[in-house]
């Protein structure tokens, strides 16, 4: 037995970066759902949506290019701006704004439908998916488990509402179509630029909602918590995990690195209850239990993530 402890521990030291990034894209990214509660508590949804991207993806394209990656062609610029809008304007939005009445762990668990919202675009429209009994199995799951927890769910006033539950499956929606058409535009080559780009454009389009829906005049001096939940979200969600992610993508199987899918919710879900004063009853837990089914289903019947999505993916997590 503890030669088999120590076996373990001699791969960990020799592998420790391996560790040490797989455990960030699963800690870091499952913590900013409750990152982002803390933010929209204190700061305008769509202010605090549109600063995190922008300043992220003005620090990561900067990034990239000094490295000396090239910057987007006038064409893809297009391209950028219509992602930036479909895949941030639209998806944060209803995120940010949604969790400001729907519990983190909550808003983790209906964020990991993606795979189920991008399977069934997959299977309706691009024909490049079979559907199974299993895969079939897999979707009715998930959508039992939605039911079962936003009806189940409750938070200290009372039950959930379902039209902010509802927006935050709009926003998923709206990503996995945005992942259909990133898969068909033609974009830059370096992912920094690429994503930086497109986080770039998504943030300025959601900080200028923010000033036609009048945040901007309701702003106040935020509380210290609030910053650190920013800047958190900004540092270590959009860009030390991102980074960790493409690393890892270089080194590990896409399947083993995508097992974040449904890592992340079990994270936000315990964070949520430990330091979130969050609440998950029986019917709402069984119900983040068959999400969670359903989402490692998909991917095991998908197999690895295919090249060209594994942006996506990447940024898909990165709530």
């Amino acid at each position: 037995m503890y030669g088999h402890i120590a076996g373990y521990w001699q791969a960990i030291r020799r592998n420790w970066k391996l560790v040490a990034a797989l455990g960030s894209v699963y800690f870091i990214w499952g913590s900013t759902y409750l990152a982002i509660k803390v933010a929209v508590a204190a700061l305008p949804p769509l202010f605090a949506a549109g600063v995190r991207f922008f300043v992220a993806g003005a620090l990561l394209y900067g990034w990239s290019r000094l490295r000396g990656a090239a910057s987007p062609a006038r064409g893809q610029w297009r391209r950028i701006w219509l992602l930036g809008a479909v895949m941030f304007l639209t998806c944060y939005s209803f995120l940010f704004w949604a969790e400001k009445t729907v519990p983190s762990g909550i808003a983790s668990v209906l964020v990991a439908m993606l795979p189920v919202w991008t399977l069934i675009l997959e299977l309706g429209i691009l024909k490049t998916q079979r559907l199974t009994p299993l895969l079939l199995a897999a979707l009715a799951s998930g959508f039992v488990g939605v039911g079962l927890l936003t009806s189940g769910a409750r938070t200290a006033s009372g039950a959930i509402p379902w039209i902010p539950c509802a927006g935050i499956l709009v926003s998923e929606i709206a990503w996995a179509t945005g992942s259909i058409l990133s898969k068909k535009f033609t974009l830059p080559e370096s992912l920094g630029i690429s994503a930086g780009a497109q986080m770039l454009c998504g943030g300025c389009l959601i900080l200028l909602f923010s000033a036609l829906f009048g945040e901007w005049r309701d702003l106040r001096p935020a509380p210290w918590n609030a910053v650190f939940a920013m800047l958190y979200l900004i540092v270590a969600g959009s860009l030390v995990a991102y980074c960790a992610f493409l690393w890892l993508l270089r080194r590990m199987s896409p399947t083993t690195v995508s097992s974040y899918a449904y890592v992340n919710p079990i994270v936000a879900l315990g964070l949520g209850y430990f330091l979130g004063g969050e609440q998950l009853d029986a019917g709402a837990a069984a119900g983040a239990a068959l999400v969670i089914s359903s989402v490692i289903l998909i991917m095991k019947q998908r197999g690895a993530v295919r090249p060209a999505a594994r942006e996506v993916y990447a940024k898909a997590a990165e709530k």
